[in-house]
This record gives C-alpha cells, structure tokens and sequence, in this order.
C-alpha cells in the first residue's frame, strides 16, 4: 500500500514578502547578487535594499541562504489516474516542491493512458491549485500500443508540451517515424525511452561481470544504444526533435555528441542515480536500486559525468517513479523498476558535484533550470523586477540524511536512503503560493 507520511505545508500570498540579507542567481550575470526581494501577489516588485522594520508585510530573513529560479524537472511519473496508491498529483506536486521543483512535466503512462485530449484536461484541471506548474506529456500512440497514433493535435491544442513513449518503449518504427512529422508540425520534441525490448527482455540489471557474479539476468548496453541511434536517424530523416530519456552508457553519450554535431535536433537527459550510483550496488539484492534503464558501469558513470560538464547532455530529471513498499519488498528479480528522485536531486548535485568542484553552480543552473524549459520553449522564471516570483531558497552548507519517513511523496522507494547530503530546500515560493519547510 502506498503511505502518505508527511503533509506539506503551503499556503496562499495575501500579504507582500520581504526576503531580506539573502544572495540571488542573476541568469544575466551568471552569478549571485546580494539584495532584498519585494514579492506582492506572486509579482517581483522590486530589488534592492529595504528597511524591514517599516515593511508592511512578511519578512523572510534569509541569511547565508540563496535564492534560485525555480527548478524544473522534464520527467516525472505521477501514477495519477489509476495508482493514486503510488502517487497522486497532489503529492508528487508536493514531493516535487520539497526538493525545489516548481515545473514538472508528468508522463503519460497512467491508467488510463494520456493520449486524448480529455486526459490532458484532466492532468492540468488536477494541478490547477498545486504549487507547482504542471506540463503535460501526451502518450505518441493510442494506449501507448504502437498500433494507431495519438490525437497529437488535440492534446497540443489541450496543453501537452511534448509526445512520449516512457514506460512502453516505442518499438514500432513506421509508428515513430510518423509521430515525428507529426511533431515537427507543431514545434514540440519526442521524448523517447531508448530500449530495444527484444535485446532487454527479461534483463533486470546491467549485463556485465555482476550480472553474472548474481545469477541475475542482465540488460545489455546495445539495448539502449541500438535505440538511441535509430531514434536519432529518424529525427534526422524528418527534420523532428527528439529528446532521450535517462541516458545511461557511454556508447550513448558518443552517439548523441556525433549527432549534434551533425546538426540533428538531439537533447537528452540523465539522472542523478546514474551519475552516481554503479551495478555493483546491485550486490545488497535492495530492490530500491532497480531502475530502467539499468545501473552501469564505473566507465559509463564517468563519461556521464563528463557529458554532463562538457554540455552533451542537456538536463538533468529525475525519472522519479514511486511505488508501494509491497511491490518493492519483493525478490529484486521480481519487483518493478523505478526509484523516487524529487526530493533528494539537489542534495545529491551539491554534495556529489557543486562541492567537489566537478559541476558549477553555473552549469547547475543550465541543466536543472534554463535548459528543460528550452527544450520545451516555456518561460525561464528569472529572478527580475515585474516578473512572476518562481524560486527556491536554499541552505547550501546544511547537512541532512535522507530519511524516507520524511518525503513528502507517497512512496519511499529511494536507492539514497541512509545518504548524508548537503543543500537543503528551506522555501518555495510560484504561483503566488508560498512553501516553508
């Protein structure tokens, strides 16, 4: 059963806000500015320095604290409808501004399938009174199936942002192929999940020397290479833009900057479990670490890492996939694949890649704020007079562990439980709505 354990306090703006003695990212500058915010019914109405005594209003006092723009996360998974024992919008939506996501974009493979316009509605009707901004994902076939396109037209007419086969990896090429020039009529990427399912079937880790060290069945590299490269052909082949999911070898990574470099309308995005975590994880037998795509090797890690630095890969999402505490106390072999994500990401970010140097906060701020939001051609939430207040205050230098008892989601199937993390998430402030943790 799924558990709800902690409820998530936010609330409405009816007074002006002062946050005060505070640091802010300026996306123009590329760096942190020391000034007051003034934020009245969810608008930056100026920046500078202020009296707080006189403030007619709330005032935040934000010392050794930061202010960034909002996070956004391109992949998440809701299970809303059908498993709201997993998830529901509500709770994601808070899990999700826990962690100091103020944009998130659900996919499409609930029950049932979001792959009609009436689906779409129904998703954005849902986050209408959540703090964070919700964008949709259609499904690329009726069902997720593979046998007859989505109503592309409708849902984008309906709010979806981008087309996707996560979950049910497209195998279908006829039926990609005509998805994508379908998409390109509209300006909105595919967002694919790059699996050959008759090179994975029945694989549930990494193939390699601890898939056979365990006696587990594995799933090749090639699986998801051989995809990547022929959803990239088509994208190539009909001028569309493709987007692939949670990359995870290196033979990935090589194909994408091959593309790019051809010109290939190509983004793509990993996750902080594969930038940090190899199979030999694997060796507990904790479900928590069985996700699809797999864990890898030490070597793909790496050269993810240097993707990640070097700007082949574009983003970073969580794929955050919760599930009950029954379907993962199962045999490793036999429970489902997934892992939690949103409210540990910037933990994991700053205490693996911001603190040892190895990421910069400005690159930070490209992979988790500007760019999802440019692949996506939405609005990037600066933080600037007259504009809408979209931001999270942080704590950089604050220890934490991660304790499942404390997430906001409705699952707890994380593979960082017991992991001390730097960087905690203090507010969030969007849609005129204001978080305290």
């Amino acid at each position: 059963m799924g558990i709800y354990r902690k409820k998530f306090e936010f609330s409405e703006c009816p007074k002006p806000y002062l946050i005060k003695d505070g640091k802010y990212f300026d996306l123009k500058t590329s760096d942190f500015v020391e000034a007051d915010i003034i934020i009245d019914k969810g608008i930056i109405k100026d920046i500078g320095r202020f009296n707080g005594d006189s403030f007619k209003g709330r005032v935040l006092d934000i010392v050794g604290k930061v202010v960034f723009p909002g996070f956004m996360d391109m992949h998440v998974h809701f299970r809303e409808p059908g498993r709201e024992d997993k998830e529901t919008m509500a709770s994601g939506s808070f899990a999700a501004a826990g962690g100091g996501f103020t944009s998130v974009c659900p996919m499409p493979n609930t029950d049932p399938i979001i792959d009609n316009q009436e689906m779409v509605k129904f998703i954005i009707d849902k986050g209408k009174d959540l703090i964070t901004d919700i964008f949709p994902v259609g499904a690329i076939s009726k069902g997720l199936k593979g046998k007859e396109i989505s109503e592309i037209a409708d849902m984008f007419n309906a709010g979806i942002i981008a087309v996707s086969d996560d979950g049910v990896p497209e195998n279908n090429l006829g039926m990609m192929q005509r998805c994508m020039e379908y998409t390109s009529m509209f300006d909105i990427p595919v967002i694919v999940h790059c699996e050959d399912k008759h090179l994975s079937n029945g694989g549930v880790m990494h193939e390699g020397y601890y898939s056979t060290k365990l006696g587990l069945p594995g799933i090749s590299s090639i699986s998801e290479e051989i995809a990547v490269v022929r959803n990239i052909m088509i994208a190539e082949y009909t001028g569309s833009k493709v987007h692939i999911c949670h990359v995870s070898t290196a033979g990935s990574v090589e194909i994408i900057k091959n593309a790019k470099e051809r010109g290939v309308k190509v983004t793509c995005e990993v996750t902080p479990h594969h930038l940090t975590l190899t199979d030999k994880c694997i060796e507990t037998f904790d479900p928590n670490f069985k996700m699809n795509p797999p864990l890898r090797t030490e070597k793909d890690v790496e050269t993810l890492v240097n993707g990640m630095k070097n700007g082949i890969i574009d983003t970073i999402a969580t794929d955050h996939a919760p599930h009950t505490i029954d379907e993962k106390e199962f045999e490793f072999d036999r429970a489902p694949f997934g892992v939690t994500g949103l409210e540990t990401a910037f933990g994991i970010l700053n205490e693996f890649f911001i603190n040892k140097d190895i990421l910069s906060i400005g690159k930070f701020v490209e992979l988790l704020i500007v760019n999802p939001r440019k692949i996506l051609k939405l609005d990037i939430p600066e933080i600037t007079k007259n504009k809408k207040a979209n931001m999270v205050i942080v704590q950089l230098d604050k220890e934490w562990t991660v304790d499942a008892d404390n997430f906001y989601s409705a699952s707890r199937n994380s593979p960082f439980i017991g992991t001390k993390l730097t960087g905690e998430i203090q507010t969030v402030l969007n849609k005129n709505k204001v978080y305290f943790r």
